[in-house]
């Protein structure tokens, strides 16, 4: 990761030369600062840039210039304010909390992160006792937006959890007056009429997993009905999506999202995942690598691989992504363009495993069925592993402001503020990347880490590398106009009604 270029401390022009990071790409220096500006220069125009030598009436001048590269005729407060846009998710408290309604699922997939239960073990469930602490405890936070996720196992196998929280929400929201965010992550084969006219009555949004084609899919989302998960998720999505369209919403803002994971069988899959993901009108997926997390530590050897090998299955996913783009076909790839809105617009996404400090307990929190409070999904997983280091405290005993002091969450913010990471503060890609303590700790056994053997590190590294360079040569600028309308994020209108106070019972 290191650059071979070295700048000669000799010819450097501290009194004009702003505070910038560089390294290679191909054949071109690539300059980065704080508030997310870049700009690529031939060596020699680097050369020229560090030693003083550009003068005021040259092009390159007011390019460095306009882009805080340069301490000559720098507006200090503008640059301040830039700053404070893009750090602005550290005024506000965890706004994501995730429910994990039961540990119950119906599948027996091979890479699963979760650590699910039977069927028969309803002593997973949460109840409705802990679910209105969960809700209580969570509009606790000062955040003006608040979101709640449900989680599993496959959540929907404890749906009158989901029922009560959703209708106690919109209830005590009444009074509150936050942007209130529902959503539910599910496999979607549990699903019936009355939970989807319910879900969509009160405007939760809905997430699936969609692997790929239906033999892809199939081969890594056993269901143990021994039917075709592929067919029986593809048949609610599409009556979930008809159903929005019936009642006149957008269809290009309401409609099943889905996640897809990577496995070995899906490295040489990368075109048809993304067909079938068009194909069924969904314009954005994230190609996620497999965390050797759960039950994916027992099958690594069948399921997994290096990051070189999966940085290879991006790379081309990506160009045939945007191959299809320029074909007119809109599809985006969801860790580009929370790469491409750091670079390209004044604002961070606050993607809470890729921001510099980490937003695990301060961004987000975890509720196990049980009660107890985690920093996020990840670290209750770990706590099923055995280990209970980030685990915060319980809805019954805690209150808010001692989980947000947990030494924990303090731990896990030094450890991912990047400017005093070693690798990280002299990184080129260092503002717009950011670090995940846990996991660093579930590979080295240390919330610290050591970035160059961190998958993480090796994967956020790779992809942002791979966009700057497609970006270098991209002499008539028609890549970065796609890249830029990936950053464009179209939030759905408020259609959520409130539910009356008679139905909102423990």
């Amino acid at each position: 990761m290191l650059t071979p270029l070295k700048v000669d401390p000799t010819t450097f022009d501290e009194g004009s030369v702003g505070y910038f990071r560089y390294g290679m790409v191909g054949d071109k220096v690539l300059l980065t600062n704080d508030v997310g500006e870049h700009l690529f220069l031939t060596p020699e125009e680097f050369r020229r840039f560090i030693a003083g030598q550009v003068q005021a009436d040259e092009p390159l001048y007011a390019n460095l210039r306009k882009r805080y590269f340069l301490k000559r005729d720098l507006d200090v407060e503008q640059f301040a304010t830039k700053l404070r846009r893009k750090k602005a998710f550290l005024q506000n408290g965890p706004h994501l909390h995730a429910i994990v309604t039961t540990l119950r699922c119906n599948h027996a997939c091979r890479y699963c992160h979760a650590s699910r239960t039977d069927m028969t073990a309803t002593d997973t469930d949460m109840s409705l006792e802990t679910a209105r602490k969960v809700v209580d405890f969570a509009f606790r936070s000062p955040t003006p937006v608040l979101g709640f996720e449900f989680q599993g196992g496959e959540p929907t196998a404890n749906f009158p959890v989901i029922r009560f929280v959703v209708d106690y929400a919109l209830e005590k929201n009444r009074y509150e007056n936050k942007e209130l965010l529902l959503s539910t992550v599910t496999n979607l084969t549990l699903m019936d009429e009355e939970k989807m006219h319910f879900l969509l009555d009160r405007g939760v949004s809905i997430c699936t997993s969609l692997d790929g084609p239906a033999d892809l899919h199939d081969k890594n989302r056993g269901w143990m009905e021994k039917q075709s998960s592929h067919a029986t998720v593809t048949g609610w999505m599409d009556k979930f999506n008809a159903e929005w369209v019936r009642r006149g919403f957008d269809p290009d803002l309401f409609h099943v999202d889905a996640l897809m994971t990577t496995t070995r069988a899906s490295l040489s899959r990368g075109r048809d995942i993304v067909d079938e993901y068009v194909n069924r009108g969904i314009r954005s997926l994230h190609l996620r690598p497999l965390n050797p997390f759960g039950f994916a530590v027992n099958t690594w050897q069948q399921v997994g691989y290096t990051m070189d090998e999966f940085l290879a299955f991006y790379r081309s996913t990506l160009d045939y992504i945007i191959e299809l783009n320029r074909k007119g076909v809109f599809v985006q790839e969801r860790l580009a363009s929370v790469f491409l809105t750091k670079m390209f617009t004044p604002d961070d996404p606050n993607y809470s495993d890729c921001r510099s400090p980490c937003g695990s307990g301060s961004a987000q929190l975890a509720y196990n069925f049980d009660g107890s409070i985690y920093t996020d999904d990840e670290g209750r997983m770990a706590a099923h592993m055995g280990n209970d280091f980030f685990k915060l405290g319980h809805v019954d005993t805690s209150s808010f402001d001692e989980i947000l002091r947990h030494p924990t969450v303090k731990a896990l913010k030094v450890a991912s503020i990047q400017d005093a990471l070693p690798a990280c503060h002299s990184c080129v890609h260092k503002p717009t990347c950011g670090v995940q303590p846990l996991h660093n700790y579930m590979f080295d056994g240390d919330i610290f880490g050591q970035r160059p053997r961190s998958r993480k590190c090796q994967e956020f590294y790779g992809v942002q590398q791979y966009l700057y360079q497609l970006l270098s040569n991209d002499t008539d600028g028609s890549l970065e106009r796609i890249f830029r309308r990936w950053t464009i994020q179209r939030s759905r209108p408020g259609t959520t009604p409130y539910a009356p106070a008679s139905e909102v019972t423990a």
